[in-house]
């Protein structure tokens, strides 16, 4: 069966976390997920999180100085000390709410050999500190229009650096919106590296509204997911059209 979950980073923005990880539950999600909860008091979103009986599936290292153009800062050369610091302060709050995974962002880098290998010191520091709470760390390719330079941009490359790695804990989150519109073939794709897989997200392309119009026919898209046995959630990645997420929900209620 699939399972989908809300990512509440996009989704519900105009609530407070607490008050959208109910909105998740009343609108048929499964799960929930996010981006930057810090700003958040823990204790608020393992309640919300008991009383809805929604697991909590990932949130993002923090991004560093936007204003400045930071989109991550984990294979950004000198800025090590930084990055280091929001590794542990994600993996301390995904801790402290039962939450499974950690977005370890990596940022705009030239894509150098030095870039990926601060990448990866970053990431093996990350994967020892996640072993301690059963944390699973994730990084993700973004596409070069909405991000450009960002250190990932293709599946093939992420999965190179989580072999690199060498760590038990750490695969790709698959966001089908990116990868569709830096490579496509996303069911092959999907299926060639299911394994190295920890995460799938998805939007519509090329607009990254609701999935239920564009390039990719999620319906058919989410049947072959299911048939390559996949067991995990799709996690709803999208910004809705109009703004009011509870309008475009529409999609939502025809799969399930």
């Amino acid at each position: 069966m699939t399972q989908f979950s809300a990512n509440l980073g996009f989704l519900w923005t105009e609530l407070d976390l607490p008050a959208a990880i109910f909105a998740a539950k009343a609108a048929g999600f499964h799960a929930v997920e996010c981006h930057f909860p810090y700003d958040v008091d823990p204790a608020e979103v393992i309640a919300a999180l008991a009383e809805t009986n929604l697991p909590m599936l990932g949130l993002n290292t923090q991004r560093g100085n936007v204003e400045s153009g930071d989109n991550g800062l984990s294979a950004v050369i000198g800025r090590e000390t930084e990055a280091k610091e929001y590794i542990a302060q994600a993996v301390e709050y995904a801790a402290a709410i039962n939450c499974k995974n950690v977005h370890v962002m990596a940022g705009f880098t030239d894509q150098s050999d030095a870039a990926e290998a601060t990448f990866q010191e970053h990431l093996r520091y990350a994967c020892d500190l996640a072993s301690k709470h059963n944390v699973q760390i994730l990084i993700e390719p973004l596409n070069h229009y909405d991000a450009p330079g960002y250190h990932l941009n293709n599946i093939e490359s992420a999965v190179r650096t989580i072999e690199a790695v060498e760590a038990d804990n750490i695969k790709v989150m698959f966001d089908c919106y990116h990868i569709q519109i830096m490579q496509g073939d996303l069911a092959r794709r999907l299926e060639r590296h299911i394994d190295s897989i920890g995460h799938i997200q998805f939007a519509a392309v090329p607009d990254r509204g609701e999935p239920d119009m564009g390039e990719v026919h999620y319906p058919n898209l989410f049947k072959s997911i299911d048939a390559m046995g996949w067991n995990g959630y799709l996690g709803a990645e999208y910004k809705p059209r109009t703004g009011n997420t509870t309008e475009g929900i529409g999609w939502l209620k025809a799969l399930l």
